[in-house]
């Protein structure tokens, strides 16, 4: 029987999302990979209890994460059942809709039949009553933003989640869907963007600075890059790596000669720093405090460990941020 440790609270720090009454922990652990149909159940059940002893209490999902698309929500709620069910009313559990779920014209996109029939599954699939966050997954180019927005609001409304979020919408896209919720008084709070020292597109359209100006909480995903700003790839490409044994989200052309060179010399850095790249990519994410939670995800335990390790030192002098800056120009 899992017993959570009573010091998970001591070190870990939590943000305010947005102008919500709702705090996420600094790093949040994200279900995308390794929680599939073809995964191991106990090291899944392991890296979720271990995040949870050391203060991680969200768990983001998303109704396609597997292989295969359920599968991540079938073995979460398992979790629930074996370990983490009892202390439901600590966690923070969110799912997603938006992307091909089932066969047909009704099992994709933003419509209001789509979304409100995939969070009923994955409901189900995780045997909960209510998600904390239900996301929509990606705008939708067919279907009238009021459409979606209003399908949100009535979730909300029917008690199924209790905030509502987005997930890869720009700048633009955000307003016009804030503008919508602010009309409906929707628990709008945050948006889940990708982010990290290589991937910086919430800078340039301008987001990360709107969202920490109008009240709007922003989680990243992807910190370390699919694993290209660890020591992982520091020398080459492993054998075991992603890239070799799945290839779906990493491929190999991302590993370039002038990738390395700058990963190489942030790795220096970070050791100058007294931590590890990834831990020094993720402190950076968090470095101007208008990021809420930066998601992690990881295939063992010790991988969850040495990320938190980042929250010993995420300060950045002047110095430090110009030489990263000049070697990211490079």
């Amino acid at each position: 029987m899992y017993i959570a440790k009573e010091t998970r609270y001591d070190k870990m720090r939590y943000n305010r999302c947005g102008k919500s009454g709702l705090k996420l922990p600094e790093l949040s652990l994200g279900l995308w990979h390794n929680f599939g149909s073809n995964g191991n159940f106990d090291t899944m059940t392991e890296l979720c209890c271990t995040a949870f002893d050391h203060g991680i209490t969200h768990f983001d999902l998303a109704n396609n994460y597997g292989p295969v698309p359920g599968a991540a929500e079938e073995n979460f709620g398992r979790i629930l059942k074996k370990a983490l069910g009892a202390y439901r009313d600590e966690l923070v559990i969110s799912t997603k809709a938006g992307y091909d779920m089932w066969p047909g014209p009704y099992g994709n996109w933003g419509s209001k039949k789509y979304l409100v029939a995939s969070l009923d599954q994955s409901l189900r699939r995780m045997g909960l009553d209510y998600v904390d966050i239900f996301y929509h997954h990606r705008p939708d180019p067919e279907t009238p933003l009021e459409e979606t927005a209003r399908a949100l609001d009535g979730i909300v409304k029917s008690g199924k989640a209790l905030y509502v979020g987005i997930s890869n919408y720009n700048k633009e896209q955000t307003i016009a869907i804030a503008d919508l919720f602010n009309e409906m008084g929707t628990p709008f709070i945050i948006n889940q963007r990708k982010y990290s020292m290589l991937v910086r597109d919430i800078e340039k359209d301008g987001l990360k600075r709107y969202a920490a100006n109008n009240g709007i909480g922003i989680i990243t995903f992807s910190p370390l890059a699919q694993g290209i700003l660890t020591e992982r790839y520091l020398h080459g490409i492993p054998k075991d790596s992603r890239i070799r044994t799945d290839g779906r989200f990493l491929k190999e052309e991302s590993i370039r000669p002038e990738v390395l060179a700058k990963v190489q010399k942030l790795n220096a850095i970070a050791w100058e720093r007294g931590q590890s790249l990834a831990q020094m990519a993720l402190a950076w994410i968090l470095r101007d405090r208008d990021i809420t939670s930066v998601l992690i995800g990881a295939s063992k335990p010790s991988q969850i460990l040495d990320n938190l390790g980042m929250m010993e030192n995420i300060a950045f002098s002047k110095e430090e941020r110009e030489r990263i800056e000049q070697v990211l120009a490079q």
